[in-house]
């Protein structure tokens, strides 16, 4: 009765005692791109903080006016900040579907702030140093911001 007061044997979770912010982590083999904001690490879903990526069927036009598909040149954009290496998150929360939301790396190279640098997302509201990021992105042109774009929200409204 005694270590049940105490609280010896209770897990470490028990009564919100889990840590705020966890490291998870994923050898190169186990490192999947889902979509240009989310990342599978083994058996756990990542997405990055901070940033917003157009969805896959989003359709975006280049500096010819030409229409792609900016969803998946933004996967395709996370994947090669990627690189086939081995990937690491601080963790901090959870999106609204479950996903971690983590501050991510791979070879030392920063996910989130990569993909905002080569214009292939947008900055949270949040962080000013992400949206002096996408306003550099803007200016020269960079990724989404080579022709026409129009903002994620715009685009789930008309689907």
């Amino acid at each position: 009765m005694v270590a049940l007061l105490s609280g010896i044997g209770v897990p470490p979770d028990l009564m919100g005692s889990a840590p705020r912010e966890q490291d998870w982590s994923a050898l190169a083999a186990e490192v999947r791109v889902v979509d240009g904001e989310t990342l599978r690490l083994g058996d756990r879903t990542v997405r990055l903080a901070g940033v917003e990526a157009p969805e896959r069927g989003e359709n975006c036009a280049d500096a010819a006016g030409r229409w792609f598909d900016c969803g998946a040149a933004a996967a395709e954009a996370l994947s090669r900040l990627v690189n086939g290496r081995s990937v690491v998150c601080l963790v901090a929360g959870r999106d609204r579907f479950g996903r971690g939301l983590g501050l991510c790396s791979a070879g030392g190279a920063e996910l989130n702030a990569g993909l905002v640098t080569a214009g292939w997302a947008l900055a949270g509201a949040d962080d000013a140093d992400l949206l002096a990021k996408e306003a550099e992105a803007r200016r020269a042109a960079r990724g989404l911001w080579a022709g026409g774009f129009g903002r994620p929200e715009d685009w789930r409204q008309r689907n």
